[in-house]
């Protein structure tokens, strides 16, 4: 797909990290951006400074949904591009025993939910609804009405301790990335998946910098954490190459993640 002007973009997650390096990145192409995001105040913010539309939008809503891509909409036209990227996580064991009590307990079922909620199907619900606009658009010149890009995880193949509602929240985004392609194809909308590692984004700013220093020294090559702007350049070559399709792609520097 050829970015212009004439193309609308809707990020989800977009007031912070990897989404909004991916919508200052689309931005600079001409691309006309709406976000959505669960923080109104910063999302306002972030759009008053680029002059882009913003919804606050709770994923886990029809309702909100909904209205976020009605009002993107009528500003900006219907979406071409859809990236999700909002998304959070959790850390608890299956099961675990107080090391000082002994007292055993398990992973509360309803905090379990709430991460597939947000992660899974929040992502679903806004791949669903925006492919249903792309739908009613004419195709471009080379044939295409949208490209899709989520976002899953690495955890998705090699989770960490602690990680049993995250990880199958982000091996459900991979595994559904190629059956959603193959519903879209005779639409012709693209859809594919990234897979971060170990990334700079807000989840980790407030970390120490020696904590930041060795996590960033796990990755092989190169032996950093992954910046924003990365994410964002696979983001596009997946929206620009005619190509790239059903795909789901580790970005990670060959990290494999320990169990801890």
């Amino acid at each position: 797909m050829e970015f212009s002007s004439n193309i609308a973009a809707v990020i989800t997650g977009g007031a912070s990290g990897l989404g909004y390096a991916t919508a200052k990145a689309l931005a600079a192409e001409g691309v006309k951006i709406g976000i959505f995001d669960i923080n109104e105040e910063k999302g306002q913010q972030v759009a008053a400074d680029h002059g882009w539309t913003f919804a606050n939008v709770n994923v886990t809503s029809d309702e909100d949904v909904d209205a976020g891509f009605e009002a993107v909409r009528a500003a900006n036209g219907q979406e071409r591009i859809l990236i999700n990227c909002a998304g959070t996580g959790n850390a608890i064991k299956t099961a675990s025993r107080d090391k000082e009590t002994g007292e055993i307990k398990h992973f509360p079922t309803d905090r379990f939910d709430l991460i597939i909620q947000i992660n899974l199907v929040g992502t679903f619900r806004c791949i669903a609804k925006s492919a249903a606009g792309m739908m009613s658009l004419d195709p471009l010149e080379s044939g295409e009405r949208g490209a899709i890009v989520n976002t899953a995880s690495v955890a998705a193949e090699d989770g960490q301790i602690g990680q049993a509602a995250y990880s199958a929240s982000k091996g459900g985004v991979v595994g559904m990335t190629l059956p959603i392609a193959r519903d879209l194809a005779r639409e012709q909308i693209r859809v594919n998946t990234i897979l971060p590692g170990i990334f700079d984004t807000p989840l980790l700013q407030g970390a120490p910098e020696k904590v930041k220093q060795a996590l960033g020294a796990m990755v092989p090559n190169p032996a950093r954490l992954g910046s924003p702007e990365e994410y964002a350049s696979l983001a596009l070559e997946m929206c620009r190459n005619p190509y790239f399709n059903g795909e789901d792609v580790r970005l990670d520097g060959a990290i494999r993640m320990a169990p801890r």
